[in-house]
């Protein structure tokens, strides 16, 4: 992509009214807009990013089962008032129509999933099943902040299994567990499974992933030792430098994190408000046992830019950076264009900034906005058959042939 045909870039100030650091920062590179207080405009560049997060989750979740379907925003009141969720629930938005029936946007889809599956969920041969889908959600919340952290309107995967029993949903959610480890790392965030409370979806304990950051908003005890780690928002039996009691090893450290993903333990729940059954060979019917499985997708862009930025700007990990490269040219020259085309058909993802504009002007929106490498064409390079290449995150420049960086890049 050429900037230079791009309505749309980095601004030289971040809006005065932003609280959190990817706010900021990402108005500031040109990748949102707010519209209003929790509901955002994801410009060129932040779309890139969305769906490559989007790209990574959909592998993960196909690679254990998952069938992506794509269920509706609006949903009649009638499933929602079926398990209880239209009176309870608060952060639901309702609204109603001309002629006056009432309806919700979606906040969640169990009432959605589960009777879509009943058509599909006939006998014990039909089970586990493992629906997903990535689509937009609605909460009425009372002071959306945290940038694109906490929205009114956000992106969310959800995935809904289906077992025949509770070892079977143990089973898979071991299985799910690894797969929402292997996708936040494959974003170079490191997630922590800690236990919560379920909340209004459930009365069983429910456990969330969570990245460590301090503009996270819940308070959570790990060990520094082995994997343990919980809520202490909800569960208060565990002091701060206690022995660890699942190692007996390490001793519990206080962090503030934020939540990247969570998982349910729904139970029989929907599945009875639904009439979903499955019959068993002996004859017998039985409610499925559901599980659900989110990852806020929208939210995962800001807690990567919380996670990854100096004073300078964001520093994308490179599995979800809008590009790969960011290309600049000291002077427009034919060469850049040739090393452009080239990049371009070696599949490596280039923006190219050839506006014309000044050089410190260049540079200072590349380490703005995050690119994992940046590519120097300037004359005293060429001079020797060389470009200059940086990483965002080091400081070290090094020159090299366009041979010798097409391999590295690939590499």
């Amino acid at each position: 992509m050429k900037m230079s045909r791009m309505g749309i870039g980095p601004i030289k100030q971040a809006p005065k009214d932003a609280e959190t650091i990817n706010h900021k920062l990402l108005v500031q590179a040109g990748f949102v807009r707010q519209l209003m207080a929790g509901v955002y405009t994801y410009l060129p560049f932040g779309l890139r990013v969305l769906r490559k997060i989007e790209k990574i989750v959909r592998e993960e979740m196909d690679a254990i089962g998952g069938e992506e379907i794509l269920m509706p925003m609006l949903h009649p009141a009638e499933i929602w008032k079926k398990t209880g969720g239209w009176d309870n629930i608060d952060v639901l938005f309702k609204l109603r129509s001309r002629t006056d029936r009432d309806y919700a946007l979606g906040q969640s889809q169990e009432e959605v999933v589960t009777p879509t599956m009943k058509e599909f969920i006939q006998s014990y041969r039909d089970l586990p099943r493992m629906p997903y889908h990535i689509q937009w959600k609605f909460r009425d919340e009372l002071r959306s902040k945290s940038g694109i952290m906490r929205g009114r309107e956000f992106l969310m995967k959800d995935m809904y299994s289906f077992h025949l029993d509770q070892a079977d949903f143990d089973r898979f959610y071991e299985i799910a567990k690894k797969a929402y480890l292997k996708i936040f790392a494959r974003m170079g965030l490191t997630a922590k499974v800690t236990e919560a409370s379920g909340g209004a979806f459930t009365e069983k304990v429910s456990y969330e992933f969570e990245v460590l950051t301090e503009a996270g908003e819940v308070n959570i005890l790990y060990c520094e030792k082995c994997e343990f780690c919980v809520n202490v928002d909800d569960i208060t039996s565990y002091k701060r430098g206690a022995q660890c009691p699942k190692c007996s090893e390490g001793q519990l450290q206080e962090a503030v994190a934020a939540e990247v993903g969570n998982v349910f333990d729904l139970g029989q729940k929907y599945a009875k408000a639904f009439e979903v059954k499955a019959t068993l060979a002996t004859g017998e019917s039985i409610f499925p046992i559901m599980g659900c499985y989110g990852i806020g997708i929208s939210r995962t862009m800001g807690v990567i830019v919380e996670k990854f930025h100096d004073d300078k700007g964001i520093i994308w990990p490179e599995g979800v950076a809008p590009y790969q490269v960011h290309l600049i040219d000291i002077r427009q020259t034919e060469k850049a264009q040739e090393i452009y085309d080239r990049l371009e058909a070696a599949g490596i993802e280039v923006l190219w900034d050839d506006r014309d504009i000044n050089v410190g002007g260049k540079f200072t929106d590349a380490d703005l906005i995050g690119c994992p490498w940046r590519v120097v064409v300037s004359e005293k390079s060429l001079a020797e058959g060389q470009v200059e290449l940086k990483a965002r995150k080091g400081e070290d420049t090094e020159l090299l042939s366009v041979e010798k960086l097409l391999e590295k890049l690939k590499g």
